[in-house]
């Protein structure tokens, strides 16, 4: 059975808010699969015994997947259409969701990481599909808002997320087993370690019983899928002589930018728990960071649902948030003193960690726009493109875990400072380059 493809302009008032909505709760699924990683690496690292790089290949299994799906989600989309993708992705996360079943029975750490790989693979075909559709879903000038609302969906699931995973599968005693681990013996501490770990098998057998019914689900909703492929007369006569995605220079350095941006986001987000930790923060009290640096990001979000297109251009809220995250990067590393904020007494720099939460609310928003206009009929692959960028999220947290290890989990965070250098070009001049020539 063929699925008829619609122009997205044609969609009513009415049509067009049903599709938000629905897109909108992907978006939310996105966010609670993806930011449990923030707990998941501190857990990890005390139920598996893992150096600081070993934890972070919990982020880099998760969203390499990303650099290896992409470009054949593209084609699985191109021929299936938008909804059946979907189903396919949802389809997909829940076999991942699965695979830690018997990673937990063995605590076999690799096989946790072949659970990740699966369910990032099946999101990289979701994030292909949803991104564009968003992006596609009404005026380009207001793309960044729609973007920003689906933003609330991701983070205030990221928001609940760690803090959901620990109240089902941490308990009050576990920061006293976790000193104790130390002092005992190794059958003892084999079987401690054996318990902890296993106590994810119950929650991902419910995941995945719930991604695969979400997969039926948006098969049978009324979202329609939308149709890329037909090109305005304008976009036609610009794209004419272009055979291949490598000629849209703002879409490559677009994609460099969302490598960049994503890593920026998830180090700051998966790497203050354990930032907190080395203040002394023990884990059931830096559990609440992760929510912290969202909560950040969302009022972002809500700064740009109030003022893109009406009080500022969403390049501009862009540039903002870019030079924001440089300024905040050298907070990080040089501000020094103790302070009590919201209960917990900490080094001021980790605020500074929270507030990139703030600076890159609108990176993600204001970058897709701009490095999708005018691409017409190769719009689905250059959104692959795009995702593509995303294993940003993995190599990025690899470098910190790397420089950690090497200096000191303060120290590292200068990984950020050529992050948001390059995304100040990007937002400044790059977005602009339409051919590789230089006149």
């Amino acid at each position: 059975m063929t699925t008829t493809q619609i122009d997205p302009r044609s969609l009513s008032k009415k049509d067009t808010a049903i599709s938000i909505a629905i897109i909108g709760m992907l978006f939310f699924i996105f966010g609670f699969v993806s930011w449990i990683n923030a707990i998941l690496i501190p857990y990890f690292k005390i139920a598996c015994e893992l150096t600081h790089f070993q934890a972070y290949l919990v982020a880099f299994a998760f969203y390499i997947s990303y650099f290896v799906m992409s470009i054949p989600a593209s084609f699985v989309l191109k021929k299936s259409g938008f909804k059946k993708g979907m189903m396919i992705g949802f389809w997909t996360m829940s076999l991942g969701a699965f695979i830690f079943v018997p990673a937990a029975m063995t605590r076999t750490y690799e096989v946790f990481l072949i659970g990740l790989f699966t369910i990032g693979a099946g999101l990289a075909i979701l994030q292909t599909a949803a991104n564009p559709y968003i992006t596609v879903l009404g005026p380009k000038e207001s793309a960044a808002r729609r973007i920003s609302i689906m933003g609330i969906c991701n983070k205030g699931a990221g928001i609940i997320a760690p803090l959901v995973f620990a109240a089902v599968i941490l308990k009050a005693t576990d920061t006293d087993l976790f000193i104790q681990l130390d002092n005992m013996d190794p059958s003892q501490k084999g079987m401690a370690l054996d318990e902890l770990v296993q106590r994810v098998i119950l929650p991902y057998i419910c995941v995945g019983l719930v991604l695969f019914l979400l997969g039926m689900l948006v098969r049978f909703s009324p979202l329609p899928d939308i149709d890329t492929e037909n090109e305005s007369t304008e976009v036609a006569a610009a794209n004419a002589n272009k055979n291949s995605i490598i000629e849209f220079p703002h879409l490559i350095l677009g994609a460099l930018a969302i490598f960049l941006h994503v890593g920026t986001q998830v180090i700051s987000i998966d790497t203050i728990i354990g930032y907190a930790n080395s203040m002394g923060i023990p884990l059931l009290e830096a559990k609440a960071f992760p929510s912290y640096t969202l909560t950040a990001t969302i009022c972002g979000y809500i700064i740009g649902i109030v003022a893109i297109p009406k009080y500022i251009r969403q390049v501009n809220a862009l540039r903002v948030c870019t030079l924001m995250g440089l300024f905040l990067t050298v907070l990080i590393v040089l501000a020094n003193g103790t302070i009590t904020l919201l209960g917990h007494q900490a080094d001021k720099s980790i605020w500074f960690v929270v507030l990139l939460g703030l600076a890159n609310s609108l990176v993600w928003a204001g970058i897709w726009p701009l490095a999708l206009d005018g691409l017409g009929k190769f719009t689905k692959i250059g959104a692959s493109v795009m995702i593509m960028g995303l294993c940003g999220n993995a190599i990025l947290p690899l470098l910190y875990g790397y420089a950690a290890d090497t200096f000191d989990v303060r120290q590292a965070y200068w990984v950020l400072f050529p992050c948001y250098l390059y995304l100040n070009f990007y937002a400044f001049y790059g977005h602009k380059i339409r051919s590789w020539k230089t006149k």
